[in-house]
Parts: C-alpha cells; sequence; structure tokens
C-alpha cells in the first residue's frame, strides 16, 4: 500500500512538472490571449500549491514575461500577470526577490497611480508581499512608492489601506531616517484607521509604529496635534492597546513633550493621559516603563528641583504594597494604589499612602 501511495504521488508530481512546462512555454511564446490564459492558470495552480512548487513556476522561466505583461497596454494583461505574481510570491522569499530583480517594482509603481480600483488595490498588495521580504525593501523604497501608499491611506478601499499600513512598516525597518520617506500627510488618516480599529489588533500595532516614526519629526507632531481626536486616539491606544502597541504609543507621545513640553503638556493632560500612564509603569514592556516614566515625569506641573521621579514613586508604592498584601501579592496592589492617585495631585496622595500604610498592619487592610 506504501509503495503504491509513493508510486501515485510521484505520478502526480510529474503530471503536475509537465503542467508547469506547459504553461511556462505559452507564457513564453503564445500570443496575447494565449499569455493571459497561461497567466490565470499560474495563478490557479500556484495558490494551491506548495512553496517547492511554487519555486518549479520559478525555474521554469515564467517569472520574467510576467512581469513584462505589468506594463501591457491590455488591462487584463496586467490583471492576470499581477495574480500569478502575487501567489507565486505567497511564503515563497526566493521568488519574492526574483520578482523584483526582474524588474517588476516601476511597473507596480505606475499601477499604484491608476483610478481604476482594482489593479491599485492588487498592486498594493503586491508591493505588501514584496516588501516583507528585506532584500527588497530598499529597491521598494527609492522607487517612490511611498507617498503613493500614503495616498491610499486615505483614498483606498478597507482592504487596499491596510494593507498600504503593512506595506509602509515593512518599508520603515529597513530605513536610517523613516521620516525622510514617510511624511506627515500620512498623519491624519492613519489616526483614522487607529480610530477604527482594535486597539490592541496587529494593525494597531503597524499604525501605532508608523505614528511614532512620524512624531520624531516636528511636521508629523504637528500634524498629530492638530489632527481631531489625534492625542485622544494615541492616548486610548495607551490605555487598550497590546504591548506593542502601547509601546509605540507612549513613545509618540514622549516624543511630543520632550520636543517641547510647553506645548504638549496641556494637550496630553487634557485627554487623559495619566491612568494609563500610571498603569503602563506596572503593566508595560521594559521600554514602555521607562518611557511613561519618562513621560510622567515631564506632565507633572512641579518645579524640576522638587519633583519626585516616577521610578523613585514606583518603588515607594511597591514597597508600600509589599508591606500591606505581602510581596508574592505586591505588583497586583501596586496597580491598585497606583489607579487610585489618579485623580489627585501625585505628591498629595503619597503622603497620604504612607501615612495609612504606617498607621495599618497588613491584617487591617482587606485584600481586594
Amino acid at each position: 500500500m506504501g509503495k503504491e501511495a509513493v508510486t501515485e504521488e510521484e505520478t502526480w508530481n510529474q503530471k503536475k512538472q509537465t503542467l508547469i512546462e506547459e504553461m511556462a512555454e505559452k507564457l513564453i511564446n503564445g500570443d496575447l490571449d494565449t499569455k493571459i490564459q497561461a497567466a490565470r492558470d499560474i495563478r490557479k495552480l500556484a495558490r494551491k500549491s506548495s512553496v517547492k512548487t511554487r519555486s518549479k513556476f520559478a525555474a521554469a522561466g515564467v517569472i520574467q514575461p510576467l512581469v513584462l505583461m505589468l506594463v501591457s497596454s491590455n488591462l487584463d494583461a496586467r490583471e492576470a500577470s499581477l495574480l500569478a505574481l502575487l501567489n507565486l510570491a505567497v511564503r515563497n522569499e526566493r521568488n519574492k526577490v526574483r520578482i523584483v530583480t526582474s524588474g517588476a517594482i516601476p511597473p507596480l509603481v505606475e499601477l499604484l497611480k491608476f483610478q481604476n480600483g482594482s489593479l491599485r488595490e492588487l498592486a498594493t498588495a503586491a508591493i505588501l508581499t514584496l516588501s516583507a521580504a528585506a532584500p527588497n525593501k530598499p529597491t521598494i523604497a527609492a522607487s517612490g512608492a511611498t507617498p503613493l501608499l500614503v495616498q491610499i491611506l486615505s483614498s483606498g478601499s478597507v482592504q487596499g489601506r491596510v494593507d498600504a499600513v503593512t506595506a509602509l512598516h515593512n518599508l520603515s525597518t529597513c530605513m536610517e531616517n523613516p521620516t525622510e520617506v514617510i511624511d506627515a500627510r500620512a498623519v491624519p488618516p492613519l489616526i483614522n484607521l487607529l480610530k477604527e480599529c482594535k486597539k490592541y489588533s496587529k494593525f494597531a500595532e503597524k499604525t501605532t509604529a508608523l505614528l511614532e516614526i512620524l512624531s520624531k519629526s516636528e511636521e508629523g507632531r504637528t500634524a498629530i496635534s492638530s489632527s481631531e481626536g489625534g492625542i485622544l486616539t494615541i492616548v486610548e491606544t495607551i490605555e487598550d492597546g497590546s504591548l506593542v502597541s502601547t509601546e509605540h504609543a507612549v513613545g509618540a507621545l514622549l516624543s511630543l513633550c520632550q520636543s517641547c513640553r510647553n506645548k504638549y503638556r496641556e494637550l496630553i493632560l487634557k485627554e487623559g493621559a495619566i491612568p494609563g500612564l500610571l498603569r503602563l509603569t506596572v503593566e508595560g514592556t521594559t521600554e514602555a516603563q521607562e518611557r511613561a516614566r519618562t513621560l510622567l515625569d515631564l506632565l507633572r506641573d512641579s518645579p524640576p528641583e522638587k519633583r519626585m521621579s516616577s521610578s523613585v514613586l514606583e518603588r515607594i508604592v511597591l514597597d508600600i504594597a509589599a508591606r500591606v498584601d505581602g510581596s508574592d501579592k505586591a505588583a497586583e496592589t501596586a496597580k491598585r494604589l497606583l489607579q487610585d492617585m489618579v485623580h489627585r495631585s501625585m505628591e498629595l496622595s503619597m503622603s497620604r499612602i504612607q501615612l495609612r500604610a504606617a498607621s495599618c498592619t497588613p491584617s487591617d487592610i482587606p485584600s481586594a
């Protein structure tokens, strides 16, 4: 039975190899209609196939003729070749690199300019897929694609905007100075997308990462603070986001406050940032905790020489919590104590909590 199964698999693999060679022959030597049909057949077979089969298509020489079809005056040819290339690139890093080295990026950038929504959306998906391969990122970043992706953030379909965000995020990781490529015009649509999505989603993580990058430039900071609900949306992400989102969100607010405390401090306080920041000093990543502490210090209104640093504040609260509920529950109690301080002066709250702790024993205070 085992041998029969192996023979059956071998037969299917041989049949598949023959199909691949036939499709490649039609694509390379056929007339336009034949090429279009071959591209559609390649897409169909590649979509259901393994990474190995997609590599066999590339070995058969289909990538270069498919890339050439991207510049055809026939829109059906462009669409068929684009879909075939997308399916050949899925989960196949080598094919992604081959597609870019075969010259696919310039015609894809031209398709990003199209008014034809379907082709523009497919081109966005292709840029997204190809930008996931590290060797492709510099080529795509230098191609002029990023301003067009920023435009799609405002005018594309829902899927197009999602793909544009992910593509921009992919590209931002290869740039020494991403703010030179992703300009402040991206801020309002990114804020709107962040408003609409779930704050703990992977999409929110990419969106807040881009907003943090944009907060490093003066134009980006101005755009964040002047966008309707811009700072509030970032504050909400600090409250409800994933560990990654909160780290980027607090980083964006910190960039604002560090650049000009007098300009941004009241704007951030007005949106109720303190509760989320206090919680982040206990619950966030190590980086988020440090950023939250630094930002809390900047947001407080006492003179610098009289300020109690947030790290000192946190240590005091944790010490009190350990005395109240024991070391095993200290972190949980510290969160409650920190949150209890939100609507009061932080120094006054500390005095009250210290007095309370000094006059009580663990058995006097009920556990929550």
